[in-house]
């Protein structure tokens, strides 16, 4: 089983790359006429999406989250800003799942 840490550091490297993509590379791309910046952001950020994904799946079907937590996580990454504010509430779950709490969040 992955270790709780990468659920929170996928859902802040997703949720960055998103900011980036929205607040870097797609003004570079329509006013500084510069595309390049949203294929190499938006690559990087569509792995970063998929990859986040993939970690809820793995803690859903492992039983260490609920459907109700994976659906939030879920929606929280194509929100902007989502991915920052999932990070910060895993950080507040951290501590009970860390300690071998039983119970799913």
């Amino acid at each position: 089983m992955l270790k709780f840490s990468y659920l929170r550091w996928s859902s802040f490297l997703e949720g960055t790359t998103l900011l980036t993509l929205l607040f870097i590379a797609m003004p570079l791309k329509y006013w500084f006429d510069i595309p390049k910046a949203v294929t190499i952001v938006g690559t990087i950020h569509g792995y970063a999406f998929v990859m986040f994904i993939l970690i809820i799946l793995i803690y859903l079907i492992g039983q260490k989250i609920k459907t109700l937590t994976a659906l939030r996580l879920a929606i929280g990454s194509i929100i902007p800003f989502g991915g920052i504010i999932n990070d910060y509430w895993l950080k507040s779950k951290e501590p009970s799942i860390e300690d071998g709490a039983s119970q799913k969040w």
